[in-house]
């Protein structure tokens, strides 16, 4: 299953105090593929996208979903988007947003699940209400879920 994740109003593009902080502490966000944070963005660019696969199988009458980008247990399975300052090479993580699949309509992960050349995509901000980097479960409507 092919997933496409796409970030908009990310928190360093803001005015302000907190916008600064981000942009002058080299914050930026990735997806995390197992412990590593990699496709790394800087928190103030415009928008953000990334797109990877995740293999999906039925299991006793119920999809699952697997792979080096799923984290998780069998029925909680979800994708890690991170937050980090960046120094040189090193990535000091902060905070993670929490996609759940569990939160995609069943009838939509089925579909694409069983979509051959369609794309799962998720649509979401990156910025909380405080002008911070979004964190912990985004949930719908925070997120959008589309087959496309």
């Amino acid at each position: 299953m092919r997933i496409r994740i796409e970030g908009s109003d990310l928190p360093g593009r803001r005015a302000g105090a907190e916008a600064d902080a981000l942009r002058l502490g080299g914050v930026h966000v990735g997806v995390q593929r197992k412990a590593e944070v990699v496709d790394r963005v800087a928190a103030d660019a415009a928008q953000v996208a990334w797109e990877f696969e995740v293999t999906s199988r039925e299991i006793d009458g119920l999809l699952d979903v697997g792979g080096p980008w799923v984290h998780g247990r069998p029925g909680a399975r979800f994708l890690y988007l991170s937050w980090g300052a960046v120094t040189g090479d090193e990535f000091a993580m902060f905070r993670r947003a929490k996609l759940m699949f569990g939160d995609i309509p069943t009838e939509l992960l089925r579909a694409a699940h069983e979509a051959a050349g369609q794309k799962l995509v998720g649509r979401l901000g990156l910025t909380d209400a405080a002008g911070g980097p979004v964190c912990a479960r985004v949930r719908p409507p925070a997120i959008t879920w589309t087959l496309e």
